[in-house]
C-alpha cells in the first residue's frame, strides 16, 4: 500500500466523527435555544420572532398561500410522516441502495421522535395570527426538521453538489412558509433545521461504510453498464 492509499484509509476510518460532530453540535444548540426561549432568557430571538411574525403577516397574498398551503401538506401529517419516507424507501431498493433506504427511514424516524420530544418538553404557543390547522407545541418546527433532514438525507445518498442546493432551497422554502402561514416563530424554524439536519448528520455517521461502499458499488454498475456505449462514441 502506498503513503496515499495509507492516508486514504485513514481518512475512510475517521471520516464519520466530521459529521458526528457537527450533527451532535446542531442538536445540542436546538436543545439549548429552546431553553433561552422557555427560560426567558432570549430576550433578542423572541424580538426577532415577533418583529418576523408581523413581517410574514404583511407580505400575505392569493400567491403565497396557494404555495404555503402545498408545503403544509407534503411537508408534515401522514403524508410526510409515512408516504414520503416509505416512497423514498422503495425507489432506493428498487435503485439496489438497501442500505440508503435504511438510512432515510431510521433519520425520518428519528428526527420526528426528537421533534415530539422537544415540543413536549419546551410546550412553547404558538403565533396568534395562524392560519392553519396544527398541532401542539410550536418549538420546534416539525416541518422545517422534516424538510432539513430529506435535504441532508438526500445529499449523503446522492452526493452531488445540486442535489445539496436543491435540499437547502427546499429546507428554507419550507420554513419560510411555516412562518408566512403563523403556524411558527422564525426561531421555532431554525429550531427545527437544527433537530432535522443534526439527526440526519448522527446518523450519516453510523451509516457511513455501510452508504460508502453501496455508492461505490453503484457507481461500479453504472460504469460497467455505459462504459461500452461511451467508448463506442
Amino acid at each position: 500500500m502506498t503513503e496515499r492509499d495509507d492516508r486514504a484509509a485513514r481518512y475512510r476510518r475517521h471520516e464519520w466523527r466530521m459529521p458526528l460532530a457537527i450533527g451532535g453540535a446542531a442538536l445540542v444548540a436546538a436543545v439549548l435555544l429552546g431553553l433561552a426561549i422557555t427560560f426567558g432568557s432570549a430576550g433578542i430571538v423572541v424580538a426577532a420572532d415577533e418583529w418576523w411574525a408581523a413581517a410574514m403577516v404583511s407580505v400575505r397574498g392569493p400567491v403565497g398561500d396557494v404555495s404555503a398551503y402545498f408545503l403544509n401538506f407534503i411537508g408534515g401529517g401522514r403524508f410526510a410522516v409515512f408516504a414520503v419516507p416509505v416512497t423514498t424507501a422503495v425507489v432506493l431498493l428498487i435503485l439496489r441502495l438497501p442500505w440508503a433506504a435504511g438510512y432515510f427511514i431510521v433519520g425520518s424516524a428519528a428526527s420526528a421522535g426528537v421533534v415530539q420530544l422537544l415540543k413536549n418538553t419546551f410546550d412553547r404557543g404558538r403565533p396568534e395570527d395562524m392560519i392553519v390547522a396544527s398541532d401542539f407545541g410550536s418549538f420546534p418546527s416539525g416541518h422545517a426538521a422534516n424538510a432539513a433532514t430529506i435535504a441532508v438525507a438526500f445529499g449523503v445518498i446522492f452526493p452531488h453538489v445540486w442535489v445539496w442546493v436543491l435540499g437547502a432551497v427546499y429546507a428554507v422554502l419550507m420554513a419560510l412558509s411555516r412562518m408566512y402561514l403563523g403556524a411558527h416563530w422564525l426561531s421555532d424554524t431554525v429550531g427545527g433545521m437544527l433537530v432535522g439536519a443534526g439527526v440526519a448528520l448522527v446518523l450519516w455517521a453510523a451509516f457511513s461504510k455501510p452508504l460508502e461502499g453501496e455508492r461505490l458499488a453503484r457507481l461500479e454498475r453504472v460504469s460497467a453498464r455505459d462504459g461500452p456505449t461511451l467508448r463506442a462514441s
